[in-house]
């Protein structure tokens, strides 16, 4: 008959060999891949980037920049926003950036039925989920938040073209020809004069630059042109401070690539 001294530390010597081999053919969990030198978006010919350089996705975050349907975009316009913002009635650029709560902006369906909403800014994703909310963007919610304005963003990923346009056609005018002219691209109109203000501001302060840019939107290294960043520097602040929605914080590629690091995965799971 085994002793039970014995019997216990072939049991203990049993079990021992049981963890060492499980955990030796536990797989190790993989490297997190680095954001560092991928580059977001989607080129076209204005872009001064090959494709293989800046791609619609960010593998480093296990996101793609995701497509949508015209009929899922023709769906979301006539969406009616309940809390609708006022349209600006000064120079934001004159005045100090405003201090704006939240870290998220999320859209609260009120009738599906009748597609009405409300935008309200949350402090995290976990608190807009929790409150049965659908993420849109990143950052507090602003003037372009709106979902009218998000199918401007999306069915032209070039948008900023189309803003530039405007404001060349309406260089000497006063700001509201500007306004209405990026109003018929598909903008609200609180979201328009934001545009507006921040295409008469990189006017004022990077003329110059502009008037000497190559017209691509980067240079060979990937970096910005001279143009567009002086229009980041000067202009980007109070425009993302205001407009709440970029393309950045939307998770949109656009014809301008942006390094993953900058970019936030949005997945749009709107009741279309």
């Amino acid at each position: 008959m085994m002793q039970p001294t014995r019997y216990l530390t072939i049991t203990s010597l049993l079990f021992l060999l049981i963890v060492w081999t499980q955990l030796g053919c536990k797989e190790e969990a993989p490297a997190p891949i680095s954001c560092e030198g991928t580059m977001f978006g989607l080129p076209n010919d204005k872009t001064g980037l090959p494709t293989d350089e800046c791609q619609p996705q960010c593998v480093c975050k296990n996101f793609v920049s995701k497509d949508f349907t015209e009929t899922q975009l023709n769906s979301l316009k006539e969406w009616t926003l309940s809390n609708p913002y006022e349209e600006l009635t000064s120079n934001p650029y004159d005045e100090a950036l405003p201090n704006k709560e939240g870290t998220v902006c999320a859209i609260i369906v009120e009738d599906e039925g009748d597609k009405r909403y409300r935008l309200e800014s949350f402090e995290s994703e976990a608190a807009a989920e929790q409150a049965g909310a659908i993420l849109t963007h990143h950052d507090a919610c602003g003037l372009c938040s709106t979902l009218t304005d998000f199918t401007v963003y999306e069915n032209d990923r070039d948008i900023g073209a189309a803003v530039r346009t405007c404001a060349l056609n309406n260089f000497n005018k006063p700001i509201e020809s500007v306004v209405e002219c990026l109003v018929e691209l598909g903008f609200t109109k609180p979201c328009a004069q934001i545009w507006a203000y921040n295409t008469k501001n990189t006017q004022k302060n990077c003329l110059q630059l502009c008037l000497l840019d190559t017209g691509a939107y980067h240079l060979e290294d990937g970096s910005l042109s001279p143009c567009l960043d002086c229009d980041e520097v000067n202009s980007g602040p109070v425009f993302k401070a205001v407009a709440g929605r970029t393309r950045r914080n939307t998770g949109l590629a656009s014809s301008i690539c942006r390094p993953c690091e900058e970019v936030q995965p949005v997945e749009h799971d709107y009741p279309f």
